[in-house]
């Protein structure tokens, strides 16, 4: 892949306002007025599970843009996705702090797969590891919220 060490303002601007979900329902599941807290949580576990089936999707693509793409990279691709769908239909079934830690884990796992990732723009694991910072913390203010609960 082609090396770019810094990525650009306008890339850097959308993937902040695309973490913005993260924070804004945690914060308001753990210190907001009562009667929002389960369409936070709704928010928060909902837009966990798109921002990991988005990042597999983008793992997808870095690896079908190679000449021969990895079965095994094309595979693992999907493993997010699938455990995020899994998580999302688990609720109601387990309690919320499975599933604040399965997702938790889940960004975590994700981050150090990709790090690790061959061949990817040296941008990628910066950007994530903003992306796993964000989702992360949130993440866990909202399970020591639910702790409590």
């Amino acid at each position: 892949m082609e090396a770019e060490t810094s990525a650009p303002l306008p890339l850097w601007i959308i993937a902040i306002a695309a973490l913005s979900p993260f924070p804004i329902s945690a914060a308001v599941y753990a210190y907001g007025p009562g009667h929002f807290a389960d369409e936070a949580l709704t928010v928060i576990l909902t837009w966990s599970a798109i921002v990991m089936s988005f990042v597999g999707g983008v793992r997808w693509g870095l690896e079908t843009s190679r000449e021969t793409p990895r079965t095994a990279r094309l595979a693992s691709s999907i493993v997010g996705p699938v455990f995020a769908w899994v998580l999302i239909l688990a609720r109601g079934r387990w309690p919320e702090t499975w599933l604040l830690c399965g997702f938790l884990s889940a960004f975590l796992i994700q981050w150090l797969f990709d790090h690790t990732a061959p061949d990817v723009p040296t941008r990628w694991p910066r950007l994530l590891t903003v992306l796993t910072l964000g989702a992360g913390l949130s993440l866990g203010i909202a399970l020591e919220q639910a702790l409590r609960l």
